[in-house]
């Protein structure tokens, strides 16, 4: 018996979008899996929001495709959209006279006209303004709304129908230190649950903390796709001697690669659990070992070296 490979919650293949003469997408290809976080960056006009305008079905690629969940986004139109939430050119537009929890419940409505659009019940929209913290602005008008609520708000609207795939366009902006750490517990349970999230930022180092991959964008073109999930196993030995202690780890069956920043040996092990092994061998031919931690990857000092190449 033969098992299917695991689908791609987003497909994207040969990605292209032209306004006249000039390219704004030129051949993006990129997957994004289901639990996955993938998080896009690059410059003011890499094209970032072009390439979610295109995710989410709004834009029309000169050619290439878009596939959710298997669907084509631009030719199944509301079936491939049918588990979508996105939130594209934040902060979400509003009804300003109108309540939070009004315009939730609209936007489920309008959201219902579409064929497989979701059942949102009352007790949905109290529980993501919940999620949100907007429960104590529930029933004010969205004109009294900070940017930082407008924006939370707006993240409340795409997880009203519990999404499989989850699109945010700078889901931070505006936010204080709080509000940034909401969303990010926030999209890391989704993942967790299985959800797909794709969000553009600048914030590099937050990101680092909780994304599963970072896709960097110049120019239209992606030039560089980083799996943080393979850079979390390095880590850096404070010794007395970096080369030799580098010489001895680079010898063990666990160890895949080392090097040395004085006064540390790095080296990137199998897994956690090779952290013991490697102080013993490191100890038992006599290198003095101070003290050993994760080497944090720094995603803004790498992406700095890719744009700027």
């Amino acid at each position: 018996m033969t098992t299917e490979p695991a689908r791609s919650a987003i497909e994207v293949r040969g990605l292209t979008k032209r306004y006249g003469r000039h390219p704004v997408l030129d051949n993006v290809n990129l997957d994004v899996q289901p639990g996955e976080v993938y998080a896009l960056t690059g410059p003011n006009g890499a094209g970032k929001t072009s390439l979610i305008r295109c995710l989410t079905g709004l834009a029309f690629p000169t050619s290439g495709t878009v596939r959710l969940l298997g669907r084509n986004v631009h030719e199944d139109g509301p079936r491939a959209r049918a588990y979508l939430g996105a939130v594209v050119e934040a902060p979400a537009k509003f009804y300003p006279q109108f309540t939070g929890t009004q315009n939730l419940a609209m936007h489920a409505r309008l959201a219902r006209m579409a064929p497989s659009g979701p059942n949102v019940t009352r007790d949905r929209i109290r529980e993501v303004l919940a999620l949100l913290e907007l429960t104590r602005m529930a029933d004010v008008r969205v004109r009294a709304y900070s940017l930082g609520q407008r924006q939370r708000l707006g993240v409340a609207a795409a997880m009203l129908a519990d999404p499989k795939v989850l699109v945010l366009d700078e889901p931070t902006t505006g936010l204080d230190p709080l509000g940034i750490g909401l969303i990010h517990r926030i999209v890391t349970s989704l993942a967790t649950s299985g959800c797909a999230v794709v969000l553009s930022t600048h914030h590099l180092r937050e990101i680092a903390t909780y994304a599963h991959t970072v896709g960097i964008l110049s120019g239209g073109r992606l030039v560089d796709t980083v799996n943080l999930r393979a850079r979390t196993a390095a880590y850096r030995f404070r010794v007395d001697d970096p080369t030799h202690a580098a010489g001895l780890l680079n010898g063990l069956p666990f160890v895949t690669r080392t090097a040395t920043r004085t006064p540390y040996a790095l080296a990137t092990l199998s897994g956690e659990t090779y952290v013991p092994d490697a102080l013993a061998r490191l100890a038992g031919a006599g290198v003095r070992v101070y003290e050993v931690s994760p080497d944090v990857f720094d995603l803004y000092e790498y992406y700095r070296e890719r744009v700027e190449a």
